[in-house]
């Protein structure tokens, strides 16, 4: 077993909001590997996002507010270290790849500069002593005459381009982990394996470990070894990634991997839709969190709500039936 570079546990995330307060994430735990590429799935405010600012205390306060949880990097918390020293693991061990690369960038520097200040920051060095770093980074991700874009100001990139650029900045300082947060989402279908192919080959290049923060399980598939599955806060199945496409064992992962087409069914057949919506988590769920949604359900579900357990080698699964029930 490879030694884990990230240990989070009992994580949980508060937000003060007019209608009072919203529980997002309720008590997530989850490790990461040197090298491991861990893909973050669920659905459109599952926490997926929040719980991975919160590792470099990007999420502002208030509204939002840390209740429990400790986040080990390299052995030290990152939850109790001040701010001066969050801000040298920030773009340093740690970078961040935002979602949107349309509005990620300071509209009115360019890219050179922007590409600069962690290296200046991090780095002590100037913008002069950064310019050959900034080019070959660039060159490196497949940006053309990258010297001659130096100058250049956001608007003047495609949008794979630009999240070209952001990647490019993201391991400027050559970090020990890169969490992605669906950096995809905003690009066609061309581009986005593009920028998937890229990244495998600077994980590669790199040693890096990898969070991958997607709703989308057809682009992970082909990128990451394992795979945590999230729903209204909560860590739902965790798995090797052919395990969980071969045998997913919650309804909730289930009903995700049934929507995706696939080529070697009948193009006739519909795909499996998920009824209902997520819940509001206004209080937190004292059953299970999927119980309005789920097909397969039992009276223990309504009474609590179920633990990450283990149910095979390196799977674990949060359902009362998942282990039992051979309909899933």
């Amino acid at each position: 077993m490879m030694e884990k570079i990230l240990n989070v546990k009992d994580l949980e995330i508060s937000f003060q909001t007019k209608d009072g307060i919203l529980h997002a994430i309720n008590g997530i735990s989850f490790d990461l590997e040197h090298g491991e590429t861990l893909g973050v799935v669920g659905e459109s405010g599952c926490g997926k996002s929040v719980t991975m600012m919160s590792l470099l205390r990007l999420i502002p306060q208030p509204p939002g507010k840390l209740v429990n949880g400790t986040a080990i990097f390299n052995g030290v918390n990152l939850f109790k270290i001040s701010e001066e020293e969050i801000r040298k693991i920030r773009g340093s061990k740690i970078s961040f790849i935002f979602q949107d690369p349309m509005t990620s960038f300071n509209p009115i520097l360019p890219i050179g500069i922007q590409m600069a200040e962690p290296l200046m920051y991090h780095k002590g060095l100037s913008y002069q002593d950064s310019e050959s770093q900034i080019v070959e980074m660039l060159s490196r991700v497949g940006i053309p005459n990258a010297k001659d874009r130096l100058k250049d100001y956001p608007f003047q990139f495609s949008g794979g381009m630009r999240q070209r650029v952001m990647i490019a900045t993201a391991l400027i300082c050559n970090p020990e982990i890169l969490i992605a947060d669906e950096p995809t989402t905003a690009l066609d279908v061309t581009i986005q394996a593009q920028i998937v192919e890229l990244i495998k080959e600077l994980r590669d290049e790199f040693s890096m470990s990898i969070i991958w923060i997607t709703h989308d399980l057809g682009v992970i598939a082909g990128l990451a070894d394992r795979i945590i599955v999230m729903y209204a806060g909560y860590v739902i199945e965790d798995a090797w990634v052919d395990d969980l496409y071969k045998n997913p064992r919650h309804p909730y992962t289930k009903g995700l991997l049934g929507a995706l087409p696939k080529i070697t069914e009948d193009k006739q057949k519909k795909l499996v839709s998920i009824d209902g919506m997520p819940p509001v988590l206004f209080s937190k769920p004292q059953y299970c969190p999927f119980i309005d949604r789920c097909s397969y359900k039992i009276d223990r579900c309504k009474e609590a709500n179920p633990l990450l357990e283990k149910i095979a080698d390196r799977h674990f699964v949060a359902c009362w039936v998942s282990a039992s029930d051979e309909r899933i």
